[in-house]
């Protein structure tokens, strides 16, 4: 007969586990891990009449902001807030294979809605994403957590990767701004018949970089980038800017000629004992 003084240590133990589980993500449930296949569905959409998402001031999701949760042995930490956010990088989407999925929100995954998955933003968040190869704009809400592939820093839903034109390539170039739903987006007014139209110019095509250190010593950041260029036989740039009053030496391979050699390169980075890197949009 088990003792009153086991039970109370059994319960103990799983209740345990159940935290832990709780701020875990399992990588069968989440969008951007590697797995099965995944893929656009039959209906294709018209990317001019897709609808941006309304910025609304929501509550934040109680399930989907855990201070911090593993995906493949990584934490991840969720920020305190979302305001002033700005970054670039690759982005991918998803489709099909999660539709009707129950995302970290709580919410239903729905790939014909405005919306997208993010590491660290807290959820939900509405960003404004620009697809910088073709000036395409769309408002998401993000309300999940990923994409959990290197060098991807959002996973799109397929009506917004559909509205950005990166359905078929499967990735883009974009910048991410963080919206305030209290705040109107600014949109440029419409021409009238008294003022010519100016066609806008065509954003400049956008440079990828892979950043493998940063050093406060030109001599440190000049030998890494000696060898690199020595055993990887591509361009390496030193990037020198001003942190805080100090000169700091960023080693960054590139321009890379696209996504699938900015994946193949950072692959064998870690034989040469490089494992952080961040992929840089000039």
């Amino acid at each position: 007969m088990i003792r009153a003084q086991q039970i109370k240590t059994l319960l103990l133990s799983l209740v345990c586990v159940s935290l832990i589980t709780a701020c875990t993500i399992r990588p069968s449930a989440i969008p951007g891990f590697p797995q099965d296949e995944d893929s656009a569905p039959a209906r294709q959409l018209d990317p001019d009449s897709i609808a941006d998402a309304i910025p609304r001031d929501e509550p934040r999701s109680r399930r989907g902001n855990p201070s911090s949760y593993v995906v493949r042995g990584h934490r991840y930490y969720t920020l305190k807030s979302s305001q002033g956010h700005v970054e670039r990088g690759i982005a991918s989407w998803y489709g099909t294979k999660f539709h009707g999925r129950t995302t970290s929100s709580g919410e239903p995954y729905n790939m014909y809605a405005m919306t997208a998955a993010h590491k660290s933003l807290p959820l939900p968040t509405y960003v404004q994403v620009t697809n910088l190869r073709n000036g395409r704009t769309a408002v998401v809400k993000v309300n999940d957590r990923g994409p959990f592939h290197d060098n991807r820093i959002i996973d799109l839903s397929y009506a917004a990767a559909t509205k950005l034109g990166i359905v078929g390539k499967g990735t883009g170039l974009v910048e991410i701004r963080s919206l305030d739903a209290r705040q109107p987006i600014q949109t440029p007014p419409p021409a009238t018949p008294q003022a010519p139209v100016i066609q806008a110019q065509h954003p400049s095509e956008p440079e990828i970089f892979i950043q493998v250190g940063a050093f406060s010593s030109r001599q440190n950041a000049n030998q890494l980038s000696n060898k690199l260029a020595h055993s990887l036989g591509e361009k390496i740039r030193i990037q020198e800017i001003n942190a805080q009053g100090q000169a700091i030496f960023r080693v960054q391979i590139g321009p890379l000629a696209s996504v699938e050699q900015v994946d193949n390169l950072s692959l064998n980075l870690p034989r040469l004992g490089i494992l952080e890197t961040q992929v840089i949009i000039d």
